[in-house]
């Protein structure tokens, strides 16, 4: 058995409400085993057999959506490609932990739509949006909120639009958190 991790997007916002234990019964009915839910809401780690995370991703997201009648996105990650997340991030030990994310997409960087979230960041030749770094991964993209978070232009729909696919971010302190757990 593999030890797997998975960010669920937009889970407890909006309508899309949904208790942890909830989650934790749906997917043990699934012949998941060794579940916990990790840090905040969307964080399940897993123990399933052996396979590629892309279709574990797939399947997740079919069962909250035939469960609980919401559409979601489940990013999932063995515990290689969590160390990678964080190892890999070129912002990972310049900012501040909190401020520095990954964050998880459904497929591979397209260079097009990577140029395109770059361009209208930097505001189309006419001055940043922000004071954001990003910088591409596998599967992924790194970014340092270097200003917050919260006050950034930089958002998950912004970034959605342009990469067009979905995605969901974690901070560098929880995904050491999330790795050290899957280490136990």
């Amino acid at each position: 058995m593999q030890r797997y991790v998975a960010f669920f997007a937009s889970m407890n916002v909006g309508g899309n409400r949904l208790t942890m234990a909830e989650l934790r019964e749906a997917l043990e009915r699934e012949e998941l085993e060794d579940i916990e839910t990790v840090v905040a809401s969307g964080n399940v780690l897993f123990s399933y057999e052996d396979r590629p995370t892309d279709g574990l991703s797939e399947m997740l997201a079919f069962i909250v959506q035939d469960r609980f009648r919401f559409e979601t996105f489940a990013a999932v990650r063995n515990a290689a490609e969590v160390r990678s997340a964080i190892e890999d991030n070129p912002f990972y030990g310049e900012g501040e932990d909190n401020l520095v994310h990954t964050l998880f997409l459904e497929g591979e960087v397209d260079p097009s739509g990577f140029d395109a979230l770059l361009y209208d960041h930097n505001g189309r030749g006419k001055g940043a949006r922000g004071p954001e770094r990003i910088a591409k991964g596998p599967r992924c993209l790194y970014i340092d909120y270097a200003g917050g978070v919260g006050s950034s232009k930089l958002t998950g729909d912004f970034i959605e639009r342009r990469m067009q696919m979905r995605g969901t971010a974690r901070n560098m302190r929880s995904l050491q958190r999330i790795l050290d757990k899957m280490e136990e």
